[in-house]
């Protein structure tokens, strides 16, 4: 039985997966971030003359990383902790394990030195801090270490080991994906994707740029890639830089000709606009995607919203603002600032009328080009105020086509 479960854990030759799983959780970063598959806690030992542990796992599922270790040797002989990235979903069982073990060495990077010591006072004195280039030996292994800022915190690092060619990446290239296989080609591709793409979306969006010259940074050093074995999620071992490609993708910004339609109503006549407008797409082969913020999931909409070209978003006015989900839904989208993307504004209004203008300003701040002007009505639209959004919608679907 112990065979089989530590075969099941096995990564590569004397590299095996210790972390943990989180099947209860719906939402990850409070209740910010919907996750539909579980998350999982990636911890990773490497069992050569040294004992190294690679990343921690939330303090809630310290015990299940005790319990794996204990099938290779006790905690207190582990004798390194590689921590590439300290947010407490990879390291808030830090002091527990330093209770267990207080004099093993916890190498950093030069932000981790400045993130652990905030999040765990007391941990100062086992750091050892390294930067890109530097290395170890562990035995007959050999760790090197490359600083990846903003994969997405300042303190991320990746681990590298040249004789097995992993790369641990800590949360770059992850997904939230609980499953009891270890690896991507082991699972169901379309939740795989999804969640690796939402992923980025959500997460790593803002960062792109950064991460653009991070990947060009590492690709320069020409270290070899069999398996990435990020922080959450399955491993990639069958052409694993297919998800490195992913993210460069994904980061440049390189849009399909579809369009994301987010709108909120309140008697209905948002929605018919927001549905006439679809009509014009669709009147010039343009597929999209449609979302009610009212009911919608916020990370889910954002996914979606990543690969497109065009956003159009539509919200009545109530006290002279958007309403409350819509005012949300265009923080994050300002916050996220996705690239290459143009917008259109429309909505219903009683006797004031701000909010498509208010719209647009969200839309131009998050980088939206607003090619066409917004539109919008009194009260309920007329047969004339829906035939002009579905000209509208004809006219973004040429522009999106013409992209």
């Amino acid at each position: 039985m112990q065979e089989a479960l530590i075969l099941k854990q096995t990564i590569c030759n004397d590299i095996y997966w210790v972390g943990a799983l989180e099947w209860s959780k719906d939402h990850f970063h409070g209740h910010e971030l919907s996750i539909r598959h579980g998350t999982s806690y990636n911890s990773y030992f490497i069992n050569d003359e040294k004992k190294v542990l690679i990343d921690v796992v939330r303090d809630s599922h310290l015990s299940d990383l005790a319990d794996h270790i204990s099938q290779f040797c006790k905690v207190e002989e582990l004798d390194i902790l590689i921590i590439n990235h300290a947010e407490p979903d990879h390291a808030s069982g830090l002091p527990r394990l330093l209770q267990m073990n207080p004099n093993i060495e916890i190498y950093v990077s030069r932000g981790g030195k400045i993130s652990v010591t905030r999040h765990f006072p007391g941990a100062e004195k086992n750091l050892k801090v390294v930067k890109t280039g530097d290395e170890i030996k562990i035995g007959k292994r050999t760790l090197r270490f490359f600083e990846a800022q903003m994969l997405h915190w300042p303190d991320t690092m990746f681990t590298y080991c040249p004789e097995d060619k992993i790369l641990f990446s800590a949360d770059a290239f992850g997904q939230h994906y609980a499953a009891p296989e270890r690896f991507a080609d082991q699972i169901d591709q379309k939740g795989l994707w999804f969640e690796a793409e939402k992923y980025f979306a959500n997460i790593l969006t803002l960062y792109s740029q950064q991460i653009l010259k991070k990947i060009d940074e590492f690709l320069k050093l020409g270290w070899e890639i069999a398996i990435i074995a990020p922080a959450h999620g399955v491993c990639w071992r069958q052409n694993p830089t297919q998800i490195v490609e992913k993210y460069v993708q994904w980061a440049t910004g390189e849009p399909q000709k579809s369009a994301v339609i987010i709108f909120d109503t309140i008697w209905g006549g948002t929605e018919k606009m927001a549905r006439a407008i679809a009509e014009g797409l669709e009147d010039e082969g343009v597929s999209y995607r449609m979302f009610n913020a009212g009911a919608a999931d916020l990370a889910d909409t954002m996914t979606d919203l990543l690969s497109c070209r065009a956003l159009v978003v539509g919200c009545p006015t109530r006290n002279n603002k958007l309403l409350p989900t819509l005012a949300l839904y265009m923080e994050e989208i300002s916050g996220l600032r996705f690239k290459n993307k143009i917008g259109m504004a429309f909505g219903t209004y009683g006797w004031s009328g701000e909010a498509v203008k208010r719209l647009e300003t969200f839309m131009q701040e998050a980088g939206i080009e607003v090619v066409i002007p917004g539109y919008k009505c009194q009260f309920a639209p007329s047969p004339e105020d829906l035939a002009k959004c579905r000209e509208m919608g004809r006219e973004l679907g040429q522009k999106i086509k013409a992209a």
